[in-house]
């Protein structure tokens, strides 16, 4: 028998083409998951006591769920990049958290960055009310306007008729009515403020207030009240030719806007008032402005609408020197209040309350008669979205505190009288008109 040797015989691995290596890496990779290289950020762009806006940003056409403290609560589509997502049905000063999805095709799940968002708190509805009448037996005295300094340094302005003054002395002489009061913290100090009118000093009603601070005034009738005297500005008499002041609104006084009647608009700045054309012949009511952080820029609204007469209504955009017109569809033509906090809420008040979440809504709501108010009434303004007041005729005052409206129609009411604009300053309201013929101050305290 022939012997064999053991012996160990080396292994040789197959040979495999380069190409073939590339071609395997190409498979799997593409059927295996990959991560993905688009991003997903969510931010917070307002809220109030029941709401949140949120700012989606990301990959146009991605499928987003958005998460409310890990649950979901709305699948949509991201149309635009940044998109704004609206979340309601949320209670008064709670934490919520939020995070937004996509779960791409064949991909790992993009998950965006968490943010925590606390609602508003309301405001009180509790307050204390208080009025003030002057004149009512010469003449027809009412205020129009009226501005809160401090809680001891308050302006109302009209005109103002007192029961043992007539209008004429024994003698023939005019006796000048008052066309302001201030209260200095224990008294109502009765004023004639003047303006000056060919070189004279004339008196007139006092249309409107706007108030900086106690040494920054601006009266209705161009006088400015410098903490030492008044002072008339007018130094280009032309753009307030023909027309009277309804409304001041401004930043400071050397940017200042005034609106009236026939369309007018008028600037002051560097010590000048230039007209500003409007577009329009309705009497422009009032002016309201609010910083916007989402441009960074002021956004300044007017509201025009005929008193008692239907020539429809408008609603003017004012930037810089130049007027637009924004969508007045679903509002009333009888409206003569404005006020806004930009981004957040809008209002318009007049044959009932209006409001916009945005202005980009496509219609103005208004609220069903009797919900809010049962009357017409052109005042409406807040110190914040969660603390916003309604006045109108028959002395009705309403409040909104974030969730809810109040109307104070058991505390205070009048069958001949009828408030209008006001001044809020933190837990105190000031608003007047008129009771009969009688001059009328309102004034609330939050308790």
């Amino acid at each position: 028998m022939k012997a064999y040797k053991s012996g160990k015989r080396g292994f040789k691995a197959p040979y495999i083409p380069i190409v073939s290596v590339f071609l395997i890496f190409i498979f799997f990779s593409e059927c295996s998951p990959t991560e993905p290289d688009n991003k997903l950020e969510l931010t917070l762009e307002d809220v109030s006591c029941t709401e949140a806006w949120l700012k989606v940003n990301g990959e146009t056409g991605s499928e987003i769920t958005l998460n409310r403290d890990d649950k979901e609560v709305q699948r949509f589509t991201l149309t635009t990049s940044p998109q704004t997502v609206y979340d309601n049905s949320l209670l008064p000063n709670k934490t919520y958290t939020y995070q937004a999805f996509i779960q791409p095709f064949n991909q790992s799940q993009i998950a965006s960055n968490e943010i925590t968002v606390t609602t508003l708190d309301t405001t009180s509805h509790d307050f204390t009310w208080q009025t003030f009448t002057f004149g009512g037996e010469k003449g027809s005295s009412s205020f129009y306007d009226c501005a809160i300094i401090s809680e001891n340094n308050i302006w109302c302005v009209g005109e103002i008729f007192l029961e043992d003054t007539y209008t004429y002395d024994s003698l023939g002489n005019w006796i000048e009515p008052y066309n302001a009061v201030h209260w200095n913290g224990n008294e109502w100090e009765l004023k004639r403020i003047y303006y000056y009118e060919n070189g004279l000093n004339s008196w007139g009603p006092i249309g409107t207030i706007y108030a900086f601070n106690q040494n920054d005034i601006w009266f209705g009738l161009n006088i400015h009240w410098n903490g030492q005297a008044y002072e008339h500005p007018i130094t280009n008499t032309s753009a307030f030719w023909g027309w009277s002041i309804n409304k001041f609104w401004g930043t400071s006084s050397n940017d200042l806007y005034a609106v009236g009647n026939n369309g007018n608009i008028a600037h002051y700045q560097n010590g000048v008032w230039t007209k500003i054309e409007s577009g329009t012949e309705l009497p422009i009511r009032d002016i309201w402005g609010d910083f916007n952080v989402k441009t960074n820029r002021y956004e300044i609204l007017s509201i025009a609408a005929e008193v008692d007469v239907n020539r429809g209504s408008k609603v003017l955009r004012i930037d810089g020197s130049a007027v637009t017109e924004e969508s007045n569809k679903g509002m009333s033509w009888d409206v003569g209040g404005l006020w806004f906090k930009s981004g957040s809420k809008y209002y318009i008040a007049g044959a009932g309350i209006h409001y916009k979440h945005s202005l980009n809504d496509s219609i103005w709501n208004r609220y069903p008669q009797g919900l809010v108010t049962n009357y017409v009434g052109y005042g409406i303004k807040g110190g914040n979205i969660n603390d916003v007041f309604a006045t109108g005729s028959f002395l009705e005052i309403a409040h909104f505190n974030g969730v809810s409206w109040h109307n104070y129609s058991d505390k205070i009411s009048s069958p001949s009288g009828a408030v209008g604009r006001m001044s809020i300053k933190g837990n105190l309201i000031v608003t007047v008109g008129g009771e009969g013929r009688s001059a009328l101050v309102v004034i609330g305290r939050r308790n």
